[in-house]
């Protein structure tokens, strides 16, 4: 009874008004048409879908907004989607800041962020290529790249299911990427995270682990390297021959300088340079060596230094046959006249036994030789080495009367050529003078 009452109502206002009636909708959800209302409305529909609002053309986009949206487009939401998308924003240079403009666009094109856990995943993985895998502030924009407040659990169901899981693995992803290069978050990160996946998420829980262990282990290495080597092979072989040598009185020498001459034909000569280092300890040990056995000088021998591989040679001998070993003799003068049973000056132990060992396995220890001397060089031939073991004598002056075998492997800087097997009679007599840098013990002091 209510329908039609509705009806002669809504006849009233249309005929006061002036307006035929197309459409009425009654409140039983049934529909009411007069004649010729079907055509009049599609045609309605036709001028509604072709209104000026609609037809008028989009503000003007940059290629890489284009490219973005293009990309966005495609039914493909694979990694190479997003790989591409980088390749094309930096295809002259890759900086900070072509990195930047690519993360910019990709949050401005959409407020929903759709594709943003394919757009992360590929983001971290181009970010060794635009050198930023160590800055605090990119890994921040790329968490500002989620969508805040929507994968925050609201209750205790959402929380114990793991609300969202690809969301919450995509941000562990990226902490764990920060973890391996060694930054720390900062507050900013712990607020974008609270803001995207709550107190109570994986992720938030990694960002409280890495808090917890870093500053611990942050300064608990005694021979760190610095992440930035330094460029002067001088200054670098340096640094490397220190982390070397066992002894702080080592004393690091420089036998040649890098430089270029030029021959009287005009050539020009290349001199490597040359850099060595040697405790007294093992010079001692060399003037104590027998000059009917040679020594050896071998090489090159692979050091890594985080990315940056280096190589030394060595300067050795071989082990001391059993029958011409000499035990030192204890001095008697050092014990006292009355000796203690319960406390005695000497023990005749094996410190490197456990009471748990098993005694029936027996390892045979292999004696290796003494090493004298070591160097770095920027060429690995013969010519260079041999320049090094002349710089030698003269702090040890039996070094010229034992023979001096190379055992020389062609590495993969180092390559000996007849070039450089070849030396004029004025490169051998051009020697530069020999610099003997304070031993380790008292540079580290000064420090």
């Amino acid at each position: 009874m209510n329908a039609p009452r509705q009806l002669l109502r809504i006849q009233c206002i249309a005929r006061f008004v002036g307006t035929p009636i197309q459409r009425v909708i009654l409140p039983t959800g049934a529909h009411l048409q007069t004649p010729g209302s079907q055509h009049k409305y599609g045609q309605n529909l036709r001028a509604f879908h072709c209104s000026a609002v609609c037809s008028t053309s989009r503000p003007s986009q940059t290629p890489l907004e284009k490219t973005v949206e293009a990309e966005t487009l495609k039914k493909d939401k694979s990694l190479v989607t997003h790989d591409d998308l980088f390749e094309r924003a930096a295809r002259d240079s890759k900086t900070k800041a072509d990195f930047n403009r690519v993360v910019d666009v990709f949050s401005q094109k959409d407020i929903r962020r759709r594709g943003h856990i394919e757009f992360i995943y590929a983001a971290l993985k181009k970010m060794p290529e635009f050198g930023v895998e160590r800055d605090i502030t990119v890994y921040n924009k790329l968490l500002d790249v989620f969508p805040k407040e929507v994968f925050v659990p609201r209750n205790f169901i959402q929380r114990m299911f793991n609300h969202y899981p690809r969301q919450q693995e995509c941000g562990v992803q990226l902490l764990e990427q920060m973890e391996n290069y060694g930054i720390i978050p900062n507050v900013e990160t712990k607020v974008l995270l609270a803001q995207i996946f709550g107190e109570k998420s994986h992720p938030m829980r990694k960002y409280q682990r890495i808090m917890y262990w870093f500053p611990k282990f942050k300064h608990a290495n005694p021979f760190p390297v610095p992440h930035v080597l330094p460029s002067d092979p001088l200054e670098l072989a340096r640094f490397s021959l220190t982390r070397i040598a066992d002894d702080l009185d080592a004393k690091i020498t420089i036998y040649q300088y890098p430089s270029t001459d030029i021959t009287e034909t005009g050539e020009e000569v290349m001199r490597p340079h040359i850099v060595g280092i040697q405790s007294p300890n093992q010079r001692s040990l060399l003037a104590k060596h027998n000059p009917s056995r040679p020594v050896f000088v071998e090489g090159p021998f692979p050091l890594w230094l985080r990315k940056t591989c280096v190589h030394y040679f060595l300067l050795r001998a071989d082990p001391i046959p059993s029958e011409e070993t000499v035990e030192e003799e204890f001095d008697r003068e050092m014990m006292g006249p009355e000796q203690s049973l319960f406390y005695p000056q000497r023990l005749e132990l094996d410190l490197e036994r456990d009471m748990g060992d098993d005694f029936r396995f027996d390892v045979d220890d292999v004696k290796e030789g003494l090493v004298y001397a070591m160097c770095m060089a920027g060429q690995g031939d013969q010519v260079t080495l041999s320049q090094w073991i002349s710089g030698l004598q003269e702090t040890c002056p039996i070094l010229g009367q034992i023979p001096t075998v190379f055992r020389l492997e062609s590495g993969p800087r180092e390559l000996q050529t007849t070039s450089d097997a070849q030396q004029t009679p004025e490169q051998e007599g051009e020697t530069d003078p020999i610099i003997e840098e304070e031993p380790l013990h008292s540079q580290r002091v000064k420090q």
